[in-house]
């Protein structure tokens, strides 16, 4: 079950890079279509918005998994320290509660989104469920990862340390 945790936030941390390559491309396509045919699009900005928001979330568990959130090991530098587990445990243990309340309050906006037709006010007018469900499902993939950095941690399973590698 870890292994398959830990593949999910890869895949998702993957896309979300592919999803930030996008919003690259299609922001330069508009600066070109604006500046050069001065022909500006209606579509770049909110798709650009709206995948964006997206692989905000969906990288979540991707950098919890390779523990590229911000990290301060000044006291803990050995990782076998009862003390050092100790503190990234109550450290999991504050991502994992903030993550579990957005999920059930994010769930909640997304499906009276859903549920209601809620558009957005703009010119293309998508529904808001496209981007609430951001929200809850990359709070989702957080919390999964959490989970199993809890095992790991708490386990004698072999995991890749990039904090004591000095991957900050």
């Amino acid at each position: 079950m870890i292994n398959y945790i830990e593949q999910l936030s890869e895949w998702a941390g993957k896309l979300a890079a592919w999803m930030f390559f996008t919003v690259g491309f299609f922001v330069t396509y508009e600066v070109f279509m604006r500046y050069f045919f001065t022909m500006p699009t209606i579509w770049v900005d909110e798709v650009s918005r709206i995948l964006q928001i997206w692989a905000t979330f969906l990288a979540g568990g991707f950098a919890l998994k390779h523990r590229q959130l911000i990290v301060i090991d000044v006291a803990f530098r050995q990782k076998d320290t009862l003390s050092r587990k100790l503190t990234e445990t109550f450290a999991i243990l504050v991502i994992l509660t903030f993550s579990i309340v957005v999920v059930k309050y994010g769930f909640e906006l997304w499906l009276k989104a859903l549920l209601k037709g809620h558009t957005t006010d703009t010119f293309l007018a998508p529904p808001k469920w496209l981007t609430h469900g951001s929200v809850w499902f990359g709070f989702a993939l957080i919390s999964l990862q959490a989970f199993a950095e809890l095992y790991k941690l708490w386990s004698n399973e072999k995991q890749t340390d990039t904090i004591t590698k000095g991957v900050h």
